[in-house]
């Protein structure tokens, strides 16, 4: 008797549903405490928790609804076999259209074409009340709803033209891979990724916002002598109007070796009017370039994707698997899903891990901006960007063990006091 393989994955979505579920009730008894945590008391106002307080236990609504709807539509699609339907019908519309349905390669994108259709459609409403509900109520939103249409067309359209090239490829690889397969995948991915690198900040993002050189005055020349002291190639300085969908504010950077940039949301601008603390901001971040975390990470994404396609090799002819799932026949791309499907709980163990290892560096990358002698500005600002952001307050350790990438400020903030503490 053949191994249940598409019940076990149906159990264990369900089981981690479950699992999370408990977490994020665990995180929302905790945004529903009424005082700040200690440490927090005096550095972040009243009025700030209140809201910040109100826009967590909105989204945590929100959530607990979505996950619900999504774990009952995916296992559903699963149990019930929808997709080998779908594959069937897409197929079969092939053929009333006059195209040869043999050909795996129409016959995958035809499939794709409709699954991306099916998602749009079942994902706008949670979108919509997201943007226009929650975010809006906040203070948020800043997009009309033709901008957000827009950017949803300007997407599909964007996958319409990306996608059919890298899907052809792929299908061809693992045709003609033979016993190299896993290592021709894992070079045809790399490639892409740094040719995606290379295109997304310098053709793709502008399509979606407006990048201009941040302008000549006291903050550039900070950034700039900072940039300079560490020996970070910064060739262009940005500023992204992110203002024009949300209120939210960030910083983040982009480039390969001698080719670096640095792109500042006007928000995070607007928000921090101290230009120390914004400077703090970017010394934490060239803190990730200067101690390699992401070229570590890098690294660390090429091996779980090598590794990844390893395993889709070793199971890509299992006629069991594939029957598991309701497939007579044996597509690349059905392979590919099913194999994700099948790999789940190693997936949740190696994103806890990285999370994990992310967080690490965040607390080292801190630590770097403070031994530039920024530790006041950087604790600073990141009580800002917590406040404007109306970031929880309030987190569970377990959960936030679990989910976060990121340390919950409190964390932060005592990281960086320690060392002040045993001076004392």
């Amino acid at each position: 008797m053949a191994f249940p393989y598409m019940e076990a994955v149906v159990g264990f979505m369900i089981l981690m549903y479950l699992l999370e579920t408990y977490l994020d009730l665990r995180q929302h008894a905790a945004l529903k405490l009424p005082t700040l945590p200690k440490t927090l008391e005096g550095v972040i106002s009243q009025e700030k928790f209140e809201k910040s307080r109100g826009y967590s236990l909105d989204k945590s609504n929100f959530h607990f609804v979505h996950e619900f709807v999504t774990i009952l539509m995916d296992s559903a699609i699963l149990f019930f076999g929808v997709l080998p339907w779908f594959w069937k019908k897409s197929g079969e519309l092939l053929v009333l259209a006059g195209i040869n349905a043999e050909n795996e390669i129409l016959h995958t994108l035809a499939f794709l074409a409709g699954i991306m259709i099916w998602s749009q459609i079942t994902d706008l409403p949670f979108s919509l009340y997201s943007t226009f509900v929650i975010e809006a109520r906040h203070g948020f939103n800043k997009q009309t709803v033709w901008l957000f249409f827009r950017d949803m067309f300007k997407g599909i359209f964007l996958s319409a033209i990306i996608g059919p090239p890298i899907v052809a490829s792929i299908i061809i690889i693992v045709h003609k891979g033979g016993p190299y397969l896993a290592i021709y995948l894992w070079a045809f991915t790399f490639v892409l990724s740094l040719v995606m690198m290379t295109l997304y900040p310098t053709l793709i993002a502008p399509l979606f916002n407006k990048f201009t050189a941040l302008p000549e005055g006291e903050l550039r020349e900070k950034i700039e002598s900072l940039a300079a002291s560490l020996k970070f190639p910064l060739k262009k300085l940005f500023v992204v109007d992110g203002s024009t969908r949300s209120s939210h504010s960030n910083a983040y950077m982009y480039g390969f070796f001698k080719n670096k940039r640095i792109v500042l949301y006007d928000t995070l601008i607007q928000q921090c009017k101290n230009d120390e603390e914004i400077v703090a901001v970017i010394a934490h971040e060239l803190g990730h370039w200067k101690l390699n975390h992401t070229m570590y990470s890098f690294i660390a994404v090429q091996i779980l994707t090598f590794l990844q396609f390893g395993g889709y090799t070793l199971v890509r002819n299992s006629s069991d698997l594939f029957r598991s799932f309701g497939f007579d026949a044996q597509p690349v791309l059905i392979g590919l899903i099913i194999f994700q499907h099948t790999v789940i709980p190693l997936q949740h163990l190696v994103s806890f891990g990285l999370n994990l290892v992310s967080r690490s560096f965040e607390f080292q990358a801190d630590a770097f901006a403070k031994r530039l002698g920024y530790a006041a500005a950087l604790r600073a600002g990141l009580v800002k960007l917590q406040e404007e952001n109306l970031s929880a307050m309030n987190t569970d350790p377990w959960y936030s063990a679990y989910h976060y990438s990121h340390p919950p400020l409190v964390e932060r903030l005592a990281a960086l006091d320690e060392p002040n503490k045993k001076v004392d």
